[in-house]
């Protein structure tokens, strides 16, 4: 198993080092690329929960996820700026509307925006992850793990109020083929 230390060690003088730093390979690109693209989308998704939720606990878990997507969204956009690293089409934010208004047959269910977000913070999670393993240079590798931070601690909160609502969505039980079921 690495030694943690000697690793975090080693990230540190990274910093310290003189050296000038290398251009972004095309994976480090292309990791923030897509990632921009898919955070602002999930913006977007999220400024429509909250639009048709009456909910004032999913209320504020949506927009505390739009307060960090749009954060993660600014210093992802300045970051690319600096780099030189054109931007994909963004989505536009959403207009706040009154949830009353929005028709049942388009109005999602707050079970289903819950679990929304729930599998977008997955899968932004999933991009963080992979874009650390591609990342050569550790100033990048330093915003994705403090995006996956985010990540985590918002998730950790998402999860209980999902849990508690009843929302969550459990596979069933596993028992191994010959084990007692009780």
């Amino acid at each position: 198993m690495p030694d943690v230390i000697q690793a975090v060690n080693n990230v540190i003088q990274s910093f310290v080092d003189d050296e000038p730093k290398s251009p972004l390979h095309i994976g480090e690109v292309m990791s923030c690329w897509s990632y921009l693209s898919e955070l602002a989308d999930e913006q977007v998704h999220s400024e429509a929960g909250i639009n048709s939720t009456t909910d004032p606990e999913l209320k504020k878990a949506l927009h505390e996820g739009v307060k960090m997507f749009k954060s993660q969204k600014e210093r992802m956009i300045a970051f690319m700026l600096s780099e030189g690293v054109p931007l994909p089409p963004l989505s536009e934010s959403k207009p706040q509307s009154n949830p009353r208004d929005v028709p049942l047959g388009v109005k999602l269910s707050d079970d289903e925006l819950a679990n929304s977000l729930n599998i977008k913070i997955v899968i932004l999670i999933s991009y963080c992850s992979n874009a650390i393993i591609q990342s050569i240079r550790n100033d990048v590798t330093l915003i994705w793990l403090e995006y996956l931070q985010e990540y985590m601690t918002f998730g950790a909160t998402l999860k209980e109020l999902v849990k508690r609502r009843g929302w969550l969505k459990l596979p069933p039980d596993y028992y191994a083929p010959g084990t007692p079921i009780k």
